[in-house]
């Protein structure tokens, strides 16, 4: 994923918030102009190739985005250096991170909440547990977290030129 930004968003089982980040992301990129390559995964395999969960895919279908060809991976050792940036959505999937960070590692950990003004350090709750109102709630955390990376991201971009 060469000099392009590149950005990977992590949850637990990769069914539920990062493909919904990764949803999000997209959108934003695409309204910002941006050139990047995105994907999402998670820390365990448990749905390895499964899709995401369907009130994930159901509330991204409300805001107009078709997330049902997507499928769960697990996090590996080549994303550290092929990924600019590895975005986690909660404090646990940045430890595990942080602990799985081969020492040649080159992206750049953080939460994706940190990149919104006032909401830095603050995870995302999971809603698998919950219901689809749960979904919704997420699907606004991971919106206003991916429109404020995608912000940032178009303004570095422009800096550069």
């Amino acid at each position: 994923m060469s000099g392009r930004p590149a950005i990977l968003f992590v949850c637990m089982g990769n069914i539920c918030r990062s493909p919904l980040a990764e949803a999000a992301f997209r959108a934003a990129a695409a309204r910002h102009g941006l050139d990047v390559a995105v994907e999402s995964a998670g820390t365990g395999d448990w749905h390895a190739g499964e899709p995401p969960d369907r009130r994930a895919q159901e509330v991204a279908r409300r805001h107009g985005i078709d997330i049902a060809g997507y499928r769960a991976r697990m996090v590996t050792a080549e994303d550290f250096r092929t990924f600019s940036h590895i975005v986690a959505l909660d404090h646990t999937n940045l430890t595990h991170l942080r602990t799985r960070r081969p020492p040649d590692a080159t992206a750049r950990l953080s939460l994706l909440l940190d990149h919104v003004p006032g909401r830095q350090g603050q995870g995302i709750a999971d809603p698998y547990f919950g219901h689809v109102k749960d979904f919704d709630t997420t699907w606004a955390d991971v919106s206003a977290g991916a429109e404020a990376l995608a912000r940032a991201l178009a303004m570095n971009t422009q800096s550069m030129e």
